[in-house]
């Protein structure tokens, strides 16, 4: 028809080809063209970005700034995407000079491209700062911000923000409630969790598909009830991948794992594919349970499906058997694979120190840091319960100084400190134990004093047996074996009025202690 001269349609052309994924079409009608502008330009630059290819189209870009061609703030937020997919944070920071001298700083859209840039790079201090300069900011800005807080698991101050974003009357969307949502990991965030929840409900997304799955997801991480959990369940309207995933995943975190392996079940049957997400949970869930038979029926069938070449399952297949005390199997699982990361190595180890092989733990981890793999908190805390259960108290000791004198890890947290108090007392090291608890930089918890006063029984030292139950009272008011292991300790002095004291006082304040059961 002759138009084939015309920019105009043939950037809606390019732009087509683009949208369509058939790069090459538009990049060899780009080539061809007699004419081109900036829309041009940034009709390609899309269409890399689209077809996953970043890095031509920061390529395309750069071009085009060699040929003169002024951009607009549709190219640099398109090649600002880019950085952001390929967390070329340096880059991207290179760009946002440019964007200044380009007078596009405060673009509403700039603006916000730049704020997700620099958040998924990991830069969360030069993302506010953005954020604070704009003199606009919509929804999407706000939600971009906060899932910036969300990805690094800040989630006082995504909570800070959501507060200020609705004092403002800037309604959030679905996409902000979950990523406010997916910052709650812990159950100190339960209370917080509920909350955000309600809200939802007022604003009418309790029925949002998206959101209905994170909130599963959250609670269940967040240590909800199992009532709970299974109400959220109900809510579910639409039972696909996503839906079960969840399903079978809050399960697993809630350690119920005889449900989240009949929802398993229940999925497979529907005809629904299972993915390494599924697999993931579901090893989990069975480890929890101890489900031996249910995880090599699992293992078989990660093997047909071709799964078991991924690091991720095999780290959970490597969990599974060690916590169901396969540990031959979990070993060969281990010599078999191609890469092996801290995750492998722990769960390894881990395994290991629970069933009593403290020796070969400390041959496994000097052999992890010849490797190079830097061990990390739970490594450590997998070799020092290797050394108390074996009983090496100088090992024990010398692991721990490596590990507190790592400037590059975080402190020691309770578990740690625990496990040496457990060292010390084993050995009938009483008083060096009580000194170490003094001498704590952090404020010792029931773990310790559950430690020192199991040392002090075995010892028959009752006078600091005595002093440590009576301070495990004070921390776990509320726990009846805390006054079960006073009264014990009283009646082995035998003051049995004090005794009979103390499980009074348990029934006065309505405890009662759960009676133990056996999988026999």
């Amino acid at each position: 028809m002759g138009f084939d001269s015309n920019v105009f349609i043939n950037t809606a052309v390019v732009d087509m080809y683009g949208k369509c994924g058939v790069i090459k079409l538009a990049q060899k009608l780009f080539d061809e063209m007699p004419e081109r502008n900036v829309v041009t330009w940034n009709a390609l630059i899309s269409g890399y970005l689209d077809t996953h290819y970043p890095e031509n189209a920061i390529a395309m870009f750069l071009e085009m700034l060699r040929e003169g061609v002024s951009p607009t703030p549709s190219s640099v937020s398109a090649v600002l995407v880019g950085c952001t997919q390929l967390e070329a944070c340096e880059l991207g920071a290179q760009l946002h000079a440019l964007i200044w001298k380009a007078g596009f700083a405060l673009n509403l859209v700039v603006g916000t491209v730049l704020i997700d840039m620099y958040s998924k790079c990991l830069d969360l201090e030069t993302s506010r700062r953005v954020f604070n300069q704009m003199p606009e900011r919509n929804v999407i800005t706000w939600t971009s911000m906060i899932t910036g807080y969300a990805q690094e698991q800040c989630p006082f101050q995504a909570m800070t923000l959501f507060k200020e974003m609705l004092k403002l009357g800037i309604r959030p969307n679905y996409v902000t409630y979950t990523s406010l949502l997916s910052s709650f990991s812990c159950p100190d965030y339960l209370v917080h969790c509920e909350q955000v929840h309600c809200h939802v409900i007022q604003q009418g997304f309790n029925t949002n598909h998206y959101l209905v799955v994170t909130l599963l997801s959250v609670y269940s991480e967040c240590s909800c009830s199992l009532g709970d959990f299974q109400k959220l369940c109900s809510d579910i309207m639409k039972w696909d991948e996503i839906s079960w995933n969840a399903v079978i995943a809050g399960f697993s975190n809630l350690g119920i794992g005889g449900e989240a392996f009949t929802c398993f079940a229940r999925m497979r049957r529907a005809g629904f594919t299972v993915d390494h997400y599924t697999f993931a949970s579901i090893l989990k869930a069975i480890g929890s349970i101890s489900g031996l038979e249910e995880g090599m029926q699992t293992h078989c069938l990660a093997l047909k499906t071709g799964y078991t070449f991924e690091v991720f399952i095999q780290n959970g297949l490597l969990s599974m058997y060690t916590r169901c005390g396969r540990l031959e199997e979990a070993e060969r699982i281990f010599s078999s694979m191609e890469e092996r990361d801290l995750i492998s190595w722990n769960s390894l180890l881990t395994g290991c120190a629970h069933h009593g092989y403290g020796r070969d733990v400390m041959v496994m981890f000097e052999e992890m840091r010849r490797c190079g793999i830097k061990p990390d908190l739970t490594t450590f805390l997998a070799v020092l319960s290797a050394c108390r259960h074996a009983g090496l108290l100088d090992e024990g000791i010398k692991y721990f100084d490596l590990m507190n004198n790592d400037n590059s890890l975080p402190p020691p947290k309770l578990e740690h400190y625990a496990c040496i108090v457990d060292l010390y007392g084993r050995a009938g090291h009483l008083h060096e134990a009580e000194a170490f608890i003094n001498n704590m930089p952090i404020e010792p918890g029931p773990s310790v004093f559950k430690s020192l006063l199991s040392a002090c029984q075995l010892h028959g030292n009752k006078e600091l047996a005595v002093i440590s139950a009576k301070k495990l009272v004070e921390l776990c008011p509320n726990d009846p074996a805390t006054y079960i292991l006073l009264a014990n300790v009283l009646a082995s002095e035998g003051n049995w009025n004090d005794a009979e004291g103390q499980r009074k006082l348990m029934l006065d304040r309505g405890l009662s202690k759960k009676p133990g059961y056996s999988w026999l």
